[in-house]
């Protein structure tokens, strides 16, 4: 089920959720009539007032204040204890001051307001060097950026406006070389001045607290850090409102906000350990009073914070950072730093001269970019050095995706030992294959030639892969993650109860397996939908609670008794999987079932297989899965290397990877004959319907996923698919109100809209699946742009709406990327070829026979 969300029903679906820019709306209130009052300069005798209060209550004299004469109000920040609720001020403190940002007394900070010292909005950050520079150019030394940087005080910890200033870089490019070499460079830096900040740095930037397995919920809610920008700024929730109208993100508010602040004292600078041990903090919590805890917390970062750092500290409290920098990214940027910073544990200079992993102080002089159009073999050199480190890392990362883990072990054994240092792990879950979508069995004999495989029922289910071990007293211990690692381990008692009657049961001592969790029917063990397996608990389920009983079946095997199988091929691993753990059915209500997947191997022949097709086509299954059985051998000759063109295919366990190897044909691929596969789109505009749907919602302007932006981008129009009953719901959820928080006349949400111009805009909260004819080149759509065509994007032709896909958070909609290699596909095949769409869809009238019921 590579469409559904692996996590539906895991715990840490609430976390990502919030992950997402359109879940930040409700961040702020939502008054009916929101203003921004001009706050007034305070008078003369309210001036003196407040700096005679001072003199007589705080340890600054006056001479170490300056006063301005245009100043509205100051908070004594260093006036708070480490209590979460802080003293509300006095009537007599606040009436020294003269008013505030707004009238009402509400409006008014919860600390005390005290005269004025410094300006938050003159700040500045640190002059730092441009970081998107060539990595053989780029001088990392500490010196030039990180002069003293407390007062009194020196700190050799990285401080956090630096990682801001990246984060700047980072955002301000949509260039692949730009934001690679941004963060290579930072990690230099990192390295040189201090390493031990480089794993919280590699968190931070990645927008996680911890691996993905490992649940870690910040626990921040919109009404806290709305909050607390509000104690921390002086202003009023509908002047919050007003700015987040204007700008459209939180981080942007906030920055707004502080521009007018101004503290009695300057405070040390933050750092980027202890940022991120705060966050930490604040998601360790609990309890009563956790919440004030959380925010005062929160409150205390957004005082320190200076500038730039503002913006990114509120996006990371919102867990949307909404810069260009992807896993993959910052693997590679890791991988490149390390080859050209190579240190110990004693954060000493290693000496390169004699591993093939470290680029010579020579070797990175001698690649300083040449004219254009001269061979430089020193630079093919260095990059090929860094194209080797990159695979590495990225290869242990998807087996071990464990930061803390890889970082520590690149510190103690570098790259020579890293892979056996972190290897693949029972108890860390690695990132599943995935398959290839096609459109028909043809394909698959077009791609395969005579290559043996086997084709497997695609049960619609939840992908699930099990981890099992033994330890030294004979207990087992299991543990089951999602297709996105998560652990669901609690949402399925009798899983586990399976699983350790199976190991103690066998001669086995540990194992990974590759599955999935089907919905059946216990008195016959036949399959049911994915809807009623959706209705499980999602987590800390009792054994007794189960009402959905489900079946596992296994379908490939990583990891048996100690031996990594991945280079292993997949006939091989399919019978140790066979032999070794068969089908299971005790009869127990408390037990689930286990058996294999349903199979037909190509030896049979083309008939047996296309009957096998026609079976899936028949059942609850999705349709099938296409995977080689033994690793192609490219064949030699006198006249060529390689006698055919086509890439060699692996028979591998191929972590993290789409190749053909693995093949997808789901059946509403051939019974719609529209593209490959299914997309997931975002609702974000609307026009007003004609005809019988004039007082619907129609079109539906839908857009995609660009997480290169983290924001929605415009891809086409949708009508068809939709009841009237769906109308009328998503009308009503969209309606146009004054206080609308989803619906608005002016673009209020951040979106690449191209050329469509929607009569209303939807705040981005939704994916629905959709599908579709063909893609098509667009001189209207702006998504995918530069990745077929360099001036035109890409959009879909006769869009029609299946679902609303609940188990899904907007950073899981398509992306451009996917669209593009959609079109890159559909192009590569003799029967279609996409042509060109004008970007203009009529809503036309449709009859009521023509309406379907909606898709549950």
């Amino acid at each position: 089920m590579s469409k559904r969300r692996a996590s539906l029903a895991s715990p840490e679906n609430k976390r990502r959720k919030f992950t997402d820019q359109a879940q930040i709306d409700s961040f702020f209130s939502s008054p009916k009539k929101s203003t921004l009052n001009s706050s007034k300069s305070p008078t003369p005798s309210a001036k003196r007032s407040s700096r005679s209060s001072i003199t007589k209550s705080n340890k600054p004299s006056s001479s170490q204040l300056t006063v301005s004469s245009t100043s509205r109000e100051i908070i004594d920040v260093d006036l708070w204890d480490s209590d979460p609720v802080r003293p509300a001020a006095s009537a007599e403190e606040l009436d020294a001051v003269g008013p505030t940002h707004d009238s009402s007394p509400a409006a008014k900070p919860s600390v005390l307001v005290m005269s004025l010292s410094r300006n938050e909005g003159d700040f500045r950050c640190p002059p730092y060097e441009t970081l998107p520079q060539d990595v053989s150019l780029f001088k990392p030394d500490p010196s030039l950026f990180f002069p003293p940087i407390h007062i009194g005080t020196k700190t050799s910890s990285i401080p956090y406006a630096f990682l801001a200033h990246t984060l700047s870089e980072v955002s301000g490019t949509r260039s692949r070389i730009s934001i690679i070499n941004a963060l290579t460079n930072s990690f230099r830096v990192i390295l040189m001045y201090d390493p031990a900040s480089l794993l919280p740095a590699v968190y931070l930037l990645s927008n996680t607290l911890s691996p993905p397995y490992i649940q870690i919920e910040l626990g921040l809610g919109p009404s806290a850090i709305s909050q607390a920008i509000q104690h921390v700024s002086g202003l009023s929730s509908s002047a919050l409102r007003k700015l987040y109208n204007k700008t459209g993100d939180p981080g942007d508010v906030a920055v707004e906000a502080k521009s007018n602040m101004r503290t009695l004292l300057p405070h040390p600078p933050l750092l980027v350990p202890s940022v991120y041990e705060a966050l930490l903090k604040i998601s360790k919590s609990k309890g009563q009073g956790a919440s004030k805890q959380r925010q005062s917390i929160a409150e205390k970062l957004l005082v320190s914070a200076k500038g730039e750092e503002t913006r990114f500290l509120v996006r990371t409290l919102c867990q949307n950072l909404r810069v260009g920098a992807v896993r993959t990214s910052i693997l590679t940027a890791l991988a490149r730093a390390i080859v050209l910073t190579p240190l110990d544990p004693q954060s000493k200079l290693k000496n390169p001269e004699h591993s093939t992993w470290y680029a010579t102080k020579t070797l990175l002089d001698a690649a300083c970019p040449v004219m254009e159009g001269k061979p430089n073999p020193s630079r093919d050199t260095l990059y090929a050095m860094f194209k080797n480190a990159e695979t590495l890392i990225r290869q242990v990362f998807c087996q071990h995706p464990n930061y803390d883990h890889i970082i520590t072990g690149l510190f103690e054994v570098g790259l020579d030992g890293l892979a056996e240092k972190v290897p693949l792990t029972v108890g860390v879950p690695l990132y599943p294959t995935l398959g290839t979508p096609i459109r028909s069995l043809d394909e698959i004999y077009e791609r395969l030639g005579d290559l043996p495989f086997t084709a497997e029922f695609k049960y619609d289910g939840q992908r699930a892969q099990i981890h099992a071990w033994k330890t030294t007293d004979d207990l087992v211990k299991v543990s089951i993650f999602s297709r996105h690692l998560e652990e669901m381990t609690s949402k399925y008692p009798d899983v586990v109860a399976l699983v350790e009657h199976m190991l103690l049961s066998s001669k086995a001592q540990d194992f990974i397996m590759d599955s999935e969790i089907v919905a059946i029917d216990p008195s016959d063990g036949s399959l049911r939908t994915f809807q009623e397996l959706s209705t499980r608990a999602r987590k800390d389920v009792n054994l007794a609670d189960v009402q959905i009983p489900v079946g596992v079946f296994g379908f490939d095997l990583m990891y048996l008794d100690g031996k990594k199988l991945l280079e292993t091929d997949f006939r091989q691993r399919r019978a140790l999987l066979q032999t070794r753990f068969p089908p299971l059915n005790t009869g127990s209500k408390e037990m689930a079932r286990f058996d294999h997947v349903e199979r037909c191997d190509s030896v049979d022949g083309r008939s047996a297989v296309e009957t096998f097709w026609e079976k899936a086509m028949d059942s609850r299954s999705e349709g099938l899965m296409i995977k080689l059985l033994d690793t192609e051998i490219p064949e030699h000759n006198s006249d060529k290397e390689i006698s055919s063109n086509r890439k060699p295919l692996f028979a591998t366990y191929n972590a993290d990877k789409r190749t053909f190897a693995w093949m997808k044909l789901k059946k509403d691929y051939v019974m719609e004959g529209g593209v490959s596969d299914s997309l997931d789109l975002i609702p974000i505009g609307a026009w007003n319907g004609n005809g019988r749907k004039a007082k619907f919602w129609s079109p539906i302007l839908l857009g995609m996923w660009d997480p290169s932006s983290g924001c929605a981008v415009a891809v086409c129009k949708c009508m068809s698919g939709f009841t009237d009953a769906f109308y009328k719901d998503l009308t009503e959820r969209y309606a146009l109100t004054e206080d609308s928080d989803v619906c608005s006349q002016k673009p209020r949400w951040d979106c690449e809209l191209g050329g469509f111009r929607p009569e209303v805009y939807f705040k981005p909260q939704e994916v629905w699946e959709i599908r579709g004819a063909d893609i098509t080149i667009s001189p209207v759509s702006v998504a995918a742009k530069g990745l077929v065509s360099s001036t035109k994007g890409l959009s879909l032709r006769f869009p029609r709406f299946i679902r609303i896909r609940e188990d899904k958070v907007l950073s899981q909609a398509s992306t451009p990327q996917f669209l593009a290699d959609m079109y890159t596909s559909q192009q590569g095949r003799s029967d279609k070829k996409g042509g060109n769409d004008e970007g203009d869809l009529v809503d036309a009238d449709v009859s009521d026979s023509d309406v379907e019921e909606e898709d549950g």
